[in-house]
């Protein structure tokens, strides 16, 4: 299957990928390549090189994998665990669209969801869409936003595969992908503001010796923590129009700043509500330009 999009159906799953480092400037940058896992994508993991400004050749921990599954990214280790990609099709996505609990599931009373409401929503910290394709599934109008390159690019490439797919089609067109830093993207949002805002920060692991799930870890590798979760907060609170929902380690602390109106508390997660005003039917969200 071809990575390459039409420019117009590309557009409607991301506005913005631009060159940009992977790692901020005070951590350790990992070395990454670029691989091909069978020649009939020789081509596009070069262009997928260009565009991240990753070697196609040459020794590196890490690899982003271009293969008949998508775009993966894997440690390079013998004994690492295997990829992550992002995957609304088969897998965990599949079983939770068909026996998660519809709008009965928490992340839907978090954000709102009720008869006759399905609240346009912008998740700023998308990661691997995995939150906001149970929305989109429910009905709910998604704009993503991911500001790391490498992470968004598996996003880009989930939602890109996803779209061949008649059972869930419907449901990727209603997600739409921004690249770029969440925060300087709310402060100049222009336009009807999103009804919800939902954040799911990178929680700093306390316990340094603790086995981390593979995703996780893989994902510090990109991300490191989210230290400027405070400073997010407070622009989806400036921005929001009806509420602001905050995924949390269940006995986690609330993120600095204000205090949530009340929670959602589940097994192993919880989710922070902010409320500034009743949720009523869904009004159309424009993007920053």
């Amino acid at each position: 299957m071809s990575v390459t999009l039409s420019y117009v159906r590309r557009a409607r799953i991301i506005r913005k990928l631009p060159r940009a480092a992977l790692v901020t400037s005070d951590r350790r940058v990992p070395t990454i390549r670029v691989d091909a896992l069978d020649p009939a994508f020789a081509l596009a993991a070069a262009a997928w090189a260009g565009r991240l400004q990753l070697p196609l050749a040459g020794e590196a921990e890490f690899a982003l994998q271009l293969g008949r599954q998508g775009l993966q990214f894997v440690e390079l280790r013998p004994d690492a665990a295997g990829p992550i990609r992002a995957d609304f099709v088969t897998g965990a996505a599949a079983h939770r669209r068909q026996f998660g609990g519809g709008s009965g599931q928490m992340i839907a009373r978090a954000v709102g969801l009720q008869p006759g409401i399905r609240p346009a929503v912008l998740d700023a910290t998308a990661g691997l869409g995995r939150d906001a394709f149970v929305l989109a599934q429910l009905g709910c109008a998604l704009t993503l936003i991911e500001r790391e390159p490498l992470i968004a690019a598996l996003l880009e490439d989930g939602l890109q595969r996803a779209l061949s797919d008649p059972a869930i089609a419907t449901i990727i067109a209603r997600m739409q992908l921004i690249r770029g830093d969440a925060i300087a993207l709310m402060q100049a949002w222009t336009g009807n503001p999103p009804q919800v805002i939902y954040l799911d920060p990178m929680f700093p692991q306390r316990d340094k010796s603790a086995q981390v799930k593979k995703e996780m870890r893989l994902f510090r590798v990109l991300a490191g923590d989210d230290g400027d979760a405070p400073a997010l907060l407070a622009a989806a609170l400036a921005l929001a129009a009806n509420r602001v929902v905050v995924k949390r380690p269940r006995k986690a602390p609330a993120i600095a700043g204000n205090k949530p109106a009340y929670a959602l508390e589940g097994q192993s997660s919880r989710f922070d509500i902010y409320a500034k005003k009743a949720l009523q039917k869904s009004v159309g969200l424009r993007r920053p330009a």
